[in-house]
């Protein structure tokens, strides 16, 4: 079965679907949002992925006081959260210059009324993030509003994992995510296994990879498994402020993790055994008896 994003069909059978996810590495900034979205078309990717959050709603108590070093001084979690956060007329400037680019964009909603926001945008598809796995009153409003839904699966049991598709209600527009929410993650966390027991368990439902490793043989491992989605967080620099550019792909590591899922898909080939093409020649050269 397949789940159809902005006209693009997702699952097996078809090309892996590739999303740059941008979260909150434009740090408030909607030229650097910008910047990220060109370093994705550039890469081939097809999609990109923001984060929106209502701060109130979205910051769990114990956190709101805590207090943090920014590039724009000390404050809050809460007051962090808060500048980072984009606007309507940003979130408009930016999905235009995406699909200027050629991508779809879409994003993860932290609590009920960020997704009214994103569904007054029109958004293509909605992504739950592993964080929100549990948040069955979000997941109920998600899936209500009809659209393509990706779900993570990170820091979460199989029982927390079957209550959310349950919540979701999506049937025939869900897509669920393989994924370890340790930033970086550690090869011994990968679990990679788990996409064809995702696969098994929910039948029907294209399975997919969301890494947060640093380099590409996890992310590449995962499509040889059988992931129809790979999604993997970018940068300019992981160098940069901020929690999450530590685990990201620079460009250069984007671009090559594309071009290295397109030849995989290709090397996977359809499981039936044929004498192929540029086996001839050895085979009249090498081969004493015939068959």
């Amino acid at each position: 079965m397949s789940v159809t994003i902005a006209g693009r069909p997702v699952g097996p059978g078809h090309p892996v679907y590739v999303i740059a996810e941008i979260g909150l590495n434009h740090n408030g900034d909607v030229n650097l949002a910008k910047r990220l979205i060109d370093v994705a078309a550039d890469a081939g990717a097809d999609a990109v992925k923001l984060q929106k959050r209502t701060p109130e709603l979205a910051t769990p108590a114990h956190m709101r006081d805590v207090e943090r070093e920014t590039p724009w001084g000390t404050m809050t979690y809460l007051e962090y959260r808060r500048r980072v956060e984009l606007d309507r007329e940003q979130y408009i400037e930016i999905g235009d210059h995406a699909t200027l680019r050629g991508l779809t964009w879409f994003a993860s909603p932290w609590d009920e009324p960020s997704v009214d926001f994103l569904e007054s945008l029109n958004v293509a598809a909605y992504k739950v993030a592993s964080a929100s796995v549990t948040d069955l009153a979000l997941l109920r409003a998600i899936g209500a509003t009809g659209r393509p839904v990706i779900l993570s699966t990170g820091m979460s049991t199989l029982e927390q994992i079957d209550a959310a598709v349950a919540a979701l209600d999506a049937d025939d527009r869900l897509i669920v995510l393989h994924a370890t929410s340790t930033y970086p993650m550690p090869a011994e966390e990968a679990n990679l296994r788990m996409i064809p027991a995702l696969g098994a368990r929910y039948s029907g439902v294209p399975i997919g990879y969301s890494g947060h490793e640093r380099g590409l043989q996890i992310s590449l491992a995962a499509t040889a498994l059988g992931a129809t989605v790979i999604e993997r967080h970018i940068t300019l620099d992981r160098t940069m402020w901020g929690s999450d550019h530590a685990a990201s792909l620079e460009p250069q590591g984007l671009e090559h993790l594309v071009r290295d899922i397109r030849i995989i898909e290709q090397a996977l080939g359809d499981g039936f055994k044929r004498v192929q093409p540029g086996e001839l020649a050895p085979m009249a050269k090498l081969r004493r008896v015939g068959a």
